[in-house]
Order: structure tokens, then sequence, then C-alpha cells
């Protein structure tokens, strides 16, 4: 009798960056991240030229904890330090990136209500 040969899982990936290696967490969070400034570029924009973009900013402040979340959970798993192929040094630029995208968000928020505030008072006065 002829015996089948053993067949077995084989993960293929481009350059070694699937989502079993160490570094797929921090390229996860830092994409919501830069998703985050994403936003917030867009909500300011948006504020600027027409006074509104609060769903926006609030999105951009969403999408900057996501991404903290992320990058903080990758720190707490990750055991060796930098230079390791980990992803260690990747989710720290990663928090660096989401923390841009939250202050982002939370400027262009306080811009609009400014906005919205004044455009109520100038309605207001004949």
């Amino acid at each position: 009798m002829a015996a089948a040969p053993a067949v077995g899982q084989v993960w293929v990936t481009a350059g070694d960056y699937g989502p079993g290696s160490g570094r797929f967490g921090a390229m996860l969070a830092a994409a919501v991240a830069l998703l985050s400034v994403a936003a917030g570029a867009l909500a300011a924009r948006s504020t600027r030229r027409t006074g509104t973009g609060r769903v926006e900013a609030v999105l951009a402040q969403t999408l900057g904890l996501i991404g903290m979340v992320l990058d903080v959970w990758h720190l707490a798993r990750s055991a060796d330090g930098c230079g390791t192929g980990n992803g260690r040094a990747g989710a720290i630029v990663a928090a660096a990136i989401a923390l841009t995208g939250i202050v982002l968000g939370g400027l262009t928020l306080i811009r609009s209500q400014r906005a919205g505030s004044s455009a109520t008072r100038s309605a207001r006065t004949p």
C-alpha cells in the first residue's frame, strides 16, 4: 500500500509580515493611527471652509483612541526590546501618530464649536 503524503498548512507571506509575525500588530495600529490623522486633516479642512466638521473630528479622535489601544496592547504583548523584529519600535511610532490624530481631532472640534457659537451670535444680532 502506498501512503499518502502528509499535507500541512503553509502560510505564504510577503516578506514575513503575515498574521503570525510580531510586526503585524504594529502595522495594524499604525494604519489605524494614520486613518485618524487623515480624518483629522479632513475635519480641519472642512472646518476652515464651512465651519463644520464635528463628525470628522470625533471620527479622528475615535480612530486615534483605537490606534492607541492597539499600540498599548501590542507593547504589552511584546517581550523583547527594540531591534528584535517584533514591532516594538513600530508600535511606539504608531502611538505617536495616534496621539497626533487625537490632538488634531480635538483642536478641530474646539474650532468647529467656536465657529458654531459665533454663527449663532451673528444670526441673533440684527
